[in-house]
């Protein structure tokens, strides 16, 4: 059953994220508001894996949620760009490796009960070391993690972000194959 969309209003609105409320109707019952996050860029993500390190992964604090926990390399697409695009510079900029060729693994809505949120999801076989990350705000450390250990790392709930953990059991159940 498909929902009636009437209008929407924006009761905040920025670069990075626009509130609204919805008028919605379902079919046979009730009409009312919805609220809505609207994301006005989506993001890419990177598996970046090698047989012999593992997977390539950011130490960091997340101030929303005040925890820390393992996380691929991730951001925001910005105008212009492709979501491949977006994969191999947001690996350089915050792990300083720049990955080999990004394959697409999946594309998905996080939340998309209240979100038009979209998520691209890559891996890439390798990467060459170019020298530190141009942003080391974004983590604590840059570690290649071996495979046993993402998985022990992920089974004690240390990678909690929704992008990193979807990447990371999509690519350890489809795409691995015998690599790890």
């Amino acid at each position: 059953m498909q929902w009636t969309v009437h209008g929407e209003r924006t009761i905040y609105d920025s670069p990075w994220v626009r509130l609204a409320l919805t008028d919605v109707e379902i079919p046979g019952g009730d009409r009312f508001e919805h609220h809505v996050v609207r994301m006005p860029a989506q993001a890419a993500g990177t598996v970046v894996h090698d047989p012999d390190r593992g997977v390539l992964l950011l130490w960091r604090h997340r101030f929303t949620t005040d925890t820390w926990g393992w996380e691929v390399p991730a951001g925001r697409i910005d105008e212009g760009e492709t979501p491949a695009q977006t994969a191999v510079r947001e690996t350089v900029e915050e792990t300083g490796w720049q990955p080999g060729p990004v394959r697409h693994l999946t594309t998905y809505f996080p939340h998309n009960g209240s979100s038009d949120a979209t998520f691209h999801l890559f891996e890439a076989a390798g990467a060459e070391h170019l020298g530190p990350p141009s942003d080391p705000s974004e983590s604590d450390r840059v570690e290649w993690v071996p495979f046993t250990v993402v998985r022990d790392e992920i089974r004690a709930g240390r990678v909690g972000d929704g992008l990193s953990l979807t990447a990371l059991l999509w690519w350890f159940t489809f795409a691995a194959g015998t690599t790890a």
